[in-house]
């Protein structure tokens, strides 16, 4: 059992249709990336979703045969920039302390 799901459906949940030529927003990834990583990336990644699905709505004043193009672009921004926000906060979460042991550790070598 399969289900259709019509343009406005696939827009609205973010999903690439393969003949429509829309591409994915990556609005959950944009505010897991806020609330989970680096908030100004994650922002970042917020503004580039929207920008994705103005696109493939085609609420934005663009030429139709730009449209695409720039729908996947902001899609790929918007991705790269949630998933970078995700890492740099994992990798600080891991460096800090790291960091702070290491000096702790040099300034006990001093005494």
């Amino acid at each position: 059992m399969s289900i259709e799901l019509n343009h406005s459906q696939d827009v609205e949940c973010g999903l690439m249709a393969s003949s429509g030529g829309q591409h994915r927003d990556y609005r959950k990834l944009a505010i897991g990336s806020i609330i989970c990583g680096l908030s100004c990336l994650g922002i970042m990644s917020l503004m580039y979703s929207v920008k994705a699905r103005a696109m493939n709505k085609g609420k934005l004043n663009v030429p139709e045969a730009d449209r695409a193009k720039k729908a996947k672009e902001y899609s790929d921004k918007a991705r790269n920039y949630g998933i970078f926000a995700i890492v740099a906060w994992v990798a600080l979460l891991i460096l800090i302390p790291l960091l702070t042991g290491l000096v702790s550790y040099l300034l006990t070598l001093i005494n």
